[in-house]
């Protein structure tokens, strides 16, 4: 009997189209697995919806009802960039109704979709990262002491605590443009970080679980037109000037190095699950620095984390089977205990 595999899409966040068109990659490769039979829906309006505009709804003992079809879901697919899936409200939903799922599980998503949370872990770790300020509200106090590092950095971005795709990311190079980039910056989080610009080459690595082993990537590299900022636009609009690959130029063996063994630290220290994609700076003078953790990375047709998985020798296809083979034993394990 084949296995039913709800991958879920949508949301209705920044990120909403860009998890259509990864959605249609994870789909492909998911029905390359002749046991499963892989149900599809969008996550709209805080309804799930198929191609068919048919609603389904989840009867809470792990199963699944649309189109008048009852499906016993043996694994989820969270295809659902940003909030509410990154953000860890979509696993906690899932676990409520009894639904075994792929990937981080909720208390790793909310602590990696949190910018600050994850920087507080790094330093923790000590793992790099670039120097920040976080600052809790628009208070006088907190816009004075922005100011205060802004003079001392000269050169800053100012990101919302939780957005994905760089919404809600300022880049600032000029005082007078401090104090409205903060204000904006909290129309999308309730809580901003001011970090100092670092120049840099952006490298990012795979991580993924598979045949018993957590493998680390080698980096592979977005290259963007100088002085840009990876905005939204620039990693999915069509005419985008951004490039990547999987074989870097120039980069040490002393770097690759120390790239992997802080995402391997990382992966481990906030008990992320099965998959992320891990992002870092390489600086001008050389320095290593972890930018972002991303627990369900983008896999469109230009993503990293599929280029960097098939470079690394690795099936999709297999790694997704595995996955869900993962989830689905899991939690058959718990109900055993």
């Amino acid at each position: 009997m084949k296995k039913n595999i709800l991958l879920v899409c949508g949301g209705d966040g920044s990120e909403h189209e860009i998890s259509l068109i990864s959605a249609d990659f994870i789909y492909q490769k998911l029905c390359a697995n002749s046991d499963f039979n892989v149900i599809k829906v969008c996550l709209t309006n805080n309804e799930f919806v198929d191609d068919n505009n048919n609603k389904g709804y989840f009867d809470g003992k792990g199963g699944f009802n649309i189109n008048n079809e009852h499906y016993q879901i043996a694994a989820l697919v969270p295809c659902i960039h940003g909030i509410p899936a990154e953000s860890g409200e979509f696993q906690g939903f899932l676990e409520l109704n009894a639904i075994n799922y792929i990937g981080c599980d909720m208390q790793a998503s909310i602590n990696c979709f949190n910018k600050i949370t994850t920087k507080l872990y790094l330093n923790a770790i000590d793992i790099p990262n670039t120097p920040f300020l976080i600052i809790n509200d628009k208070s006088d106090n907190s816009i004075q002491k922005a100011c205060e590092y802004f003079n001392i950095w000269k050169d800053v971005y100012i990101k919302a605590a939780c957005q994905g795709s760089s919404i809600g990311c300022y880049h600032v190079t000029d005082s007078n443009d401090l104090k409205d980039s903060i204000y904006e910056a909290f129309s999308y989080s309730h809580e901003v970080l001011m970090e100092k610009t670092i120049v840099h080459r952006e490298l990012e690595v795979a991580a993924f679980e598979i045949n018993g082993e957590l493998i680390i990537s080698d980096p592979g590299e977005i290259i963007m037109p100088s002085n840009e900022f990876y905005t939204f636009e620039q990693k999915y609009a069509q005419n985008s000037k951004t490039t990547t690959t999987t074989e870097p130029a120039n980069l040490s063996d002393e770097t690759i190095h120390e790239i992997k063994e802080h995402a391997y630290l990382a992966f481990k220290a906030l008990k992320l699950r099965d998959l992320s994609r891990i992002d870092f700076f390489l600086s001008d003078d050389g320095e290593v620095l972890l930018n972002e953790i991303n627990t369900f990375p983008g896999m469109t047709p230009i993503s990293m984390f599929p280029k960097l998985l098939e470079a690394s020798g690795y099936d999709m296809t297999e790694f997704l089977t595995q996955c869900i083979d993962r989830a689905y034993n899991r939690n058959k394990a718990k109900k055993i205990i």
